[in-house]
């Protein structure tokens, strides 16, 4: 990834310095001129350098990609626009005075590029603004749902259609239901994009006792199904949740005893374990209960990894106008942390 990283600072300068030649000095060289040998050299690295641009923002976990494609697509259309406008007239005219066919004439290569991109670019635009979107999961925090490297499909109109970059609702197609696995707008930062389970409604009082959830009164139906051990997390009780129409599981540490051990077992690399104990383990250290009521227009939202999820038991509720969209499907898993490449049996899974 770091070499990701410096490939795409380098597509900035590498393409102003490439516009530049392509539309101002290439014209003026005499026909049959070749490039200089370190222009041809930029040229032919240019693709791999917005490929790579394009690969750090697929797996950025705080930019905004939606303004990014509104970028793009404005800046390529200008550009499609200003050639079709101002520039094109102008080459034929030179070509003319020259006694040469204007049809002969090459287009600039960047021109090309932008008229190749902006209709792409425009398309990747609207579905993801309004129909479907890519999102990568970044943390552990909705085991065992959903595995950090797992890239899932966000329903975009679930909750209505929102304008890009703005995230303002223009149609109302549908409300957010208890159980439903959100993608939001991090309230502290809105900048970053969150992955929850929609636990609290507007107006509901809410407590989680013992890892236990109580809505309105009544305890959400809870089974308890065994253990839950990958090698990093270690003797976690599992069990099966009915929240809403959402069936779905949730692991928890009643007694926890080492919170950030070093685990030989544990395959993915720069991650500390998660031990768990009995009820009856010395020294064990239990989750602080918690209740409140979700404001009017607001959401509460929790991890399906109770017990190593930061959440709205901590920072608070989630706005409707933070929303992004529903939780689908996975439709690819790849950790580069974790040894063994892609678990290939998650792939197509569907989001409960």
């Amino acid at each position: 990834m770091p070499l990701v990283v410096v490939l795409s600072w380098l597509a900035l300068p590498v393409g102003l310095v490439c516009i530049v030649d392509d539309w101002l000095l290439r014209p003026r060289r005499a026909p049959g001129t070749r490039d200089a040998p370190l222009m041809r050299v930029l040229y032919g690295v240019l693709p791999l350098l917005i490929g790579a641009g394009v690969l750090r923002l697929l797996v950025a976990e705080r930019l905004d990609f939606s303004a990014v494609l509104l970028a793009i697509t404005v800046v390529t259309g200008l550009v499609w626009a200003f050639d079709a406008a101002v520039l094109r007239p102008q080459r034929a005219a030179a070509a003319q005075a020259a006694g040469r066919d204007p049809a002969g004439i090459v287009e600039p290569g960047t021109v090309d590029y932008a008229r190749s991109f902006f209709p792409v670019a425009l398309v990747v635009l609207v579905l993801r603004a309004f129909v479907f979107e890519p999102f990568r999961i970044p943390s552990d925090s909705m085991m065992p749902t959903l595995l950090d490297g797992d890239f899932i499909v966000v329903n975009k109109y679930a909750y209505g259609l929102r304008l890009p970059v703005l995230n303002r609702k223009i149609i109302a197609t549908g409300e957010p239901q208890r159980g439903d696995v959100v993608v939001f707008r991090y309230p502290v930062d809105p900048g970053t994009n969150f992955i929850k389970r929609l636990v609290g409604l507007p107006g509901d009082h809410v407590e989680v006792r013992d890892n236990r959830i109580i809505v309105n009164g009544q305890p959400v139906p809870f089974t308890l199904d065994g253990k839950y051990s990958d090698g990093c997390y270690i003797n976690l009780s599992q069990a099966e949740e009915q929240l809403g129409d959402h069936r779905h599981q949730a692991i928890f540490c009643p007694v926890a005893i080492d919170r950030a051990p070093l685990l030989s077992s544990c395959n993915r690399s720069g991650l500390r374990g998660y031990v768990c104990g009995d009820e009856d383990a010395p020294g064990f250290l239990r989750t602080a209960p918690w209740s409140g009521e979700v404001p009017a227009g607001q959401y509460l939202m929790m991890g399906d990894n109770r017990d190593n999820s930061d959440d709205g038991r901590s920072w608070g509720f989630v706005p409707e106008q933070n929303l992004v969209g529903k939780a689908t499907r996975i439709w690819f898993n790849w950790d580069p942390h974790r040894a063994g490449g892609p678990i290939w049996s998650r792939i197509g899974s569907a989001i409960h």
